[in-house]
C-alpha cells in the first residue's frame, strides 16, 4: 500500500505540472526584424500619461452641477483634440495594462509561475526603441501615471468625493505639466499628449475582471499629428454614454489595442497608409517566426500549417495592399492591412496552442490509465472476481512487455528527433507503465466483464447515470454552492428509494431532518456577513443540551468506570461554558474598544490545547468517543466562530452519527452475517484484516457519500480555496495583533474540524460496515480522479487572475486528496483508537 501511494503521489505530481506546460506557456515571440514607417513622424516627442485605475465615466460625465471634473480634458475633447474610449483586456491590472500599452500585448498568463508579480521572459516595448525616456511615477512600472485614483478608488470607492477630488487634482496637474513642456520645447507644435487609464474599477472599488467598468478606460489625444475635434450630428455605438455625458456631437473613436487608430491621426493618408503597412508586416513577422519556430521542431509529413494565411495569401495581400499605396488608393490599403493583422493574430494563437491537444490527450490517457489501474487493484484485492483462476492464466504474456517496450522505444525516437522539451518525454511516456501495468491484469477485467454481462441492462445503465449525476454535483459545486443543497436534498430522499424506510422509520426520518437542515447551509452568504455572537452561544447552549442527555444515560448505565466517564463529560460541558463565556465577553470588550482580556486569551489557549486531549481520555466505545471528539471540537469551533457558521459542525455531526445508524441498518439482509448492536462496538487500533469483507455495490455508494461530505466541510460556511475568504475577526479570542502565522495555523484549525469530524464518522462507518481502508482509499481516489480529470479541462489561461486562479485552484484540490485523505485518515484514527487514563490505570472495556 505504502509503494502505492508513493507512486500515486508521483503521477498526480506530474499530472498537475502538465497544466504549466498546455496552458500556461508563454506567447511571446522573439527574434523579429524590426520594421520602420519609411516616412518622418508628425511629432518628434510624446508625452504619455496613465492615470492608474481613472474610469471612463467618472472622467466624462458632468456632476450634480451640470459641471465637469476635468475641465482641461473636457476643454481638450472640444477644441484640441480626439477622445475615445480604450478597451483594455483582462486582467484589468497595472502591469498588464501599461505592457499592453507600451509593449504592445495582453498578458503573458505564464506569469502566473511567477505569481502575477512580473513577466517571465523578456520582451521589447516603446520605451527601448526611443532615443531618449524620461519615466515618473510607480517604481515597478516603466511608465508615468498620476497615482492616486487607484489608491482613493479602493479605500472610498469611485462613487465617492475623494476619488471625484482626485480626477480634479489630476486634471490640475496635466494642465500645469502641458504648459511646462510646450514652454520648454519653445512651443515647437512637434509634441503629441495622450491621456489614458490602465484600468477602471467597478462600484465597490475592485478590478481585475472583465466588467464593463473595468476594461473602459478613457483616452485623449492632442498636439502633433492628431486630429482637430470633429463635430457630428448622430454616432452609432451600442452604449449610452454619449448622451449621460454630453458629447454625442463630438466624434468618438474607441481604441482597440495592437492597431494602430488611424482614424485619429491629422496627417496625410500616405503616412496613415504607410503606417497601417508597417503595423501589419510587424505582426506578420510574429507570425511568421512562430510558424517556422514550430515547423523546425514538427517533422514534415506531420506538420498542418494555418491554412487561412498561407505564404501564397501573405505575398498576396502584401503586393495588393503595396499596389494600392502607390495608386494612391489609401482606404483600401488600410483595410486589406487590417485584414492581414486579424489573420496574423489568429495565427500567432493556432501555433502557440498547436502542441495543445497532442499533450492534452497524452495526460488524459495517464489519468484514464491510472484511474483503471487503481480501480482493478479494488477488484482484485477486494472481490472474490479471482478465485479459482488458475495461476497459468493470471501470468501475463511475454510479448505485452516487448509490444510496449517498442512503443517506449518509438515515442523517444519520435520526441528527441523533434527536439522536444524533457517534460514532453514525461508527459508520453508516463502513459505506457500506467497502461502495461493495466493490461496485466486481463484475467480480472474478464472476470469483471463477466460479473456485469450477468447484471441486468437497465440497472447498469440506471447505476451509472446516478454516478455520473453525483459526480457533475460535485463539480459544479465548486462553482456554485448551492449545488451543495440539491445534492443534500437528493440525498434525504435515499430510504424512500430503499427498504431503510419500512424498516427503520426512526432514523429515516432523522436523516431526511438533518440533511435538509444540513442543506440550508450552503445558501447562506459566504464573505461580508455580519457578526451575530448569539448564534455562538446559541450553538453552545444546544451542545450544552446534547451533553446534558448523554450525562444522564452515562448515570443510568451500571458501569464500573462511571466515575471517570462522568468526570470527563463534565469536563467538556465546562469548557464549552468557558468557550461561551469567552466568545460573550470577548466580542463586548472589542465594541468597547478595551482590547482582548488577557484572561480570556488564557482561557481560550488553554481550550485550544485540552481539545486534542480530551477525546483521548474517552472509552473507545464508538458513540463514546466520537460524542467526545464533537464536544471537544465544538468547544475550540465556539472561539473561532463569528455567526452561524458556530452551528454547522454540530449539524454536520448530527448527520454523521444518523448516518452510521442507517449504514448498520442497510446491513440487516446484507453480506455480513453478524450485526453488532452500535453501541456495543468498539474502536480497535489494529484491526484484523480476516474480518474485511469483499465489496459490494452499497460500498461504492459509501465511497462517494464521504467524498461529498468531504466537499460539504468545503464548501458549507466559506470557500477553502481562498483562506482569505474567512473572516479575521474569527481568531479574535485568541489575538487580535497581527500575527500572519498564528492566525492562519487558527484558521486553518477551524477549516480542518468539519473534516475532522467526517472522517471519524466514517472510521465508525469502516467498523461497523466492516470495510477495508484500503479499499475506501482506492474508491476516494477514484472519484477525485474523475473529478480532476473535469477540472483538468475546465482550466481557464484566459479573464482574469481571480478566474484563472480559481481555476487552478480547483484543479489542485482534487489532485490533492490524495494526500489530504492521508493525513485525515491518520488523524482520524489517532483520535478514535487512541486511549489515556486520568489516573493512570489502564481501562477495558467488556462487551
Amino acid at each position: 500500500m505504502l509503494l502505492y501511494i508513493t507512486l500515486g503521489l508521483l503521477v498526480h505530481f506530474v499530472f498537475f505540472a502538465s497544466i504549466f506546460d498546455i496552458y500556461f506557456t508563454s506567447p511571446l515571440v522573439h527574434g523579429m526584424t524590426p520594421q520602420f514607417t519609411p516616412l518622418p513622424p508628425p511629432a518628434k516627442r510624446l508625452m504619455l500619461f496613465v492615470a492608474d485605475g481613472l474610469r471612463a465615466d467618472k472622467l466624462y460625465e458632468l456632476d450634480e452641477d451640470g459641471n465637469s471634473r476635468a475641465p482641461f480634458v473636457r476643454n481638450i475633447i472640444m477644441n484640441e483634440g480626439s477622445w475615445g474610449i480604450s478597451h483594455t483586456r483582462v486582467p484589468t491590472e497595472s502591469r498588464p495594462g501599461h505592457v499592453a500599452m507600451i509593449a504592445g500585448f495582453y498578458e503573458d498568463v505564464s506569469a502566473v509561475a511567477k505569481g502575477w508579480k512580473e513577466n517571465p521572459v523578456e520582451f521589447d516595448s516603446l520605451l527601448n526603441e526611443t532615443r531618449y525616456t524620461w519615466s515618473w511615477g510607480s517604481p515597478d512600472i516603466l511608465a508615468m501615471f498620476a497615482k492616486g485614483i487607484d489608491t482613493n478608488g479602493h479605500a472610498h470607492r469611485p462613487s465617492s468625493r475623494e476619488y471625484s477630488d482626485n480626477i480634479k487634482l489630476v486634471d490640475k496637474e496635466l494642465k500645469e505639466i502641458e504648459s511646462t513642456v510646450k514652454d520648454f520645447y519653445g512651443n515647437d507644435g512637434k509634441t503629441a499628449f495622450i491621456f489614458t487609464a490602465d484600468h477602471g474599477m467597478t462600484d465597490w472599488g475592485s478590478h481585475g475582471a472583465g466588467h464593463p467598468l473595468e476594461t473602459c478606460t478613457p483616452f485623449i489625444a492632442w498636439g502633433a499629428g492628431i486630429r482637430l475635434p470633429q463635430k457630428v450630428s448622430a454616432q452609432k455605438f451600442d452604449d449610452s454614454y454619449l448622451q449621460e455625458w454630453k458629447l454625442e456631437n463630438w466624434k468618438r473613436q474607441d481604441i482597440n489595442q495592437g492597431i494602430i487608430p488611424v482614424d485619429m491621426l491629422n496627417t496625410s493618408d500616405l503616412f496613415k497608409a504607410e503606417s497601417m503597412f508597417t503595423n501589419a508586416v510587424q505582426i506578420l513577422e510574429q507570425f511568421k517566426v512562430k510558424m517556422t519556430q514550430k515547423k523546425e521542431a514538427t517533422l514534415s509529413f506531420l506538420f498542418t500549417p494555418f491554412k487561412s494565411l498561407s505564404d501564397t495569401k501573405q505575398a498576396n495581400i502584401l503586393r495588393k495592399a503595396r499596389y494600392y499605396i502607390k495608386q494612391k488608393k489609401y482606404d483600401e490599403a488600410v483595410s486589406l492591412c487590417r485584414q492581414l493583422i486579424h489573420l496574423a493574430l489568429r495565427g500567432l494563437a493556432y501555433y502557440h496552442t498547436y502542441d495543445r491537444f497532442f499533450l492534452a490527450f497524452n495526460v488524459v490517457l495517464g489519468f484514464v490509465g491510472w484511474t483503471s489501474y487503481a480501480s482493478l487493484l479494488i477488484i482484485k484485492s477486494h472481490c472474490n472476481l479471482m478465485r479459482g483462476v488458475s495461476t497459468e492464466a493470471k501470468n501475463p504474456s511475454r510479448l505485452l512487455p516487448c509490444a510496449f517496450g517498442a512503443v517506449g522505444v518509438s515515442v523517444t525516437f519520435f520526441l528527441l528527433i523533434q527536439a522536444c522539451p524533457w517534460t514532453y518525454y514525461i508527459y508520453c511516456l508516463l502513459p505506457l507503465p500506467i497502461w502495461y501495468a493495466v493490461l496485466r491484469e486481463i484475467p480480472v477485467i474478464q472476470g469483471f466483464v463477466t460479473l456485469l454481462s450477468t447484471f441486468p441492462p437497465r440497472r447498469f445503465l440506471g447505476y451509472l447515470l446516478l454516478f455520473i449525476l453525483g459526480v457533475e454535483v460535485l463539480v459544479l459545486s465548486f462553482f456554485y454552492r448551492y449545488m451543495l443543497t440539491a445534492g443534500l436534498v437528493a440525498l434525504a430522499a435515499w430510504p424512500f428509494i430503499t427498504a431503510l424506510w419500512t424498516r427503520a422509520k426512526s432514523i429515516s426520518l432523522s436523516w431526511i431532518f438533518f440533511c435538509l437542515l444540513l442543506a440550508v447551509f450552503p445558501l447562506m452568504p459566504v464573505v461580508g456577513r455580519q457578526p451575530d455572537i448569539f448564534l455562538v452561544v446559541g450553538a453552545g447552549l444546544l451542545v450544552l443540551l446534547l451533553s446534558l442527555f448523554v450525562v444522564t444515560s452515562v448515570i443510568k448505565r451500571k458501569d464500573s468506570f462511571i466515575n471517570e466517564e462522568l468526570v470527563l463529560h463534565l469536563l467538556q460541558m465546562l469548557s464549552i461554558v468557558f468557550s461561551m463565556c469567552v466568545v460573550y465577553s470577548t466580542h463586548n470588550s472589542l465594541l468597547k474598544k478595551q482590547g482582548l482580556p488577557l484572561l480570556n486569551q488564557i482561557v481560550s489557549w488553554t481550550i485550544l490545547a485540552s481539545s486534542f486531549v480530551m477525546p483521548l481520555l474517552s472509552p473507545p466505545v464508538l458513540f463514546d468517543r466520537l460524542f467526545s471528539i464533537l464536544v471537544s471540537s465544538m468547544s475550540t469551533y465556539l472561539l473561532l466562530s463569528t455567526g452561524y457558521e458556530a452551528l454547522f459542525p454540530l449539524v454536520l455531526s448530527c448527520l454523521m452519527f444518523v448516518w452510521i445508524h442507517m449504514e448498520q441498518e442497510t446491513l440487516q439482509h446484507s453480506v455480513v452475517s453478524c450485526k453488532q448492536k452500535v453501541s456495543t462496538i468498539q474502536f480497535a487500533c489494529n484491526t484484523d484484516a480476516a474480518q474485511c469483507r469483499d465489496l459490494c455495490l452499497d460500498d461504492i455508494r459509501r465511497a462517494f457519500f464521504l467524498v461529498f461530505f468531504l466537499v460539504t466541510a468545503f464548501f458549507g460556511t466559506g470557500n477553502i480555496a481562498s483562506v482569505n475568504s474567512f473572516d479575521p475577526s474569527s481568531v479574535y479570542c485568541f489575538l487580535t495583533v497581527f500575527s500572519p502565522f498564528k492566525m492562519g495555523a487558527l484558521i486553518m484549525w477551524k477549516i480542518l474540524i468539519p473534516f475532522v469530524l467526517v472522517m471519524c464518522a466514517f472510521e465508525a462507518v469502516q467498523v461497523t460496515t466492516q470495510l477495508s481502508s484500503k479499499s475506501l482509499f482506492l474508491m476516494v481516489i477514484n472519484i477525485s480522479d474523475i473529478m480532476a480529470l473535469h477540472f483538468f479541462f475546465l482550466i481557464k489561461d484566459y479573464g482574469s487572475w481571480l478566474d484563472i486562479g480559481t481555476s487552478i485552484s480547483h484543479y489542485v484540490i482534487v489532485m490533492s486528496m490524495t494526500i489530504f485523505m492521508v493525513f485525515l485518515n491518520c488523524l482520524a484514527q489517532m483520535l478514535t483508537t487512541r486511549k489515556l487514563s486520568l489516573c493512570g490505570r489502564p481501562k477495558s472495556h467488556v462487551i
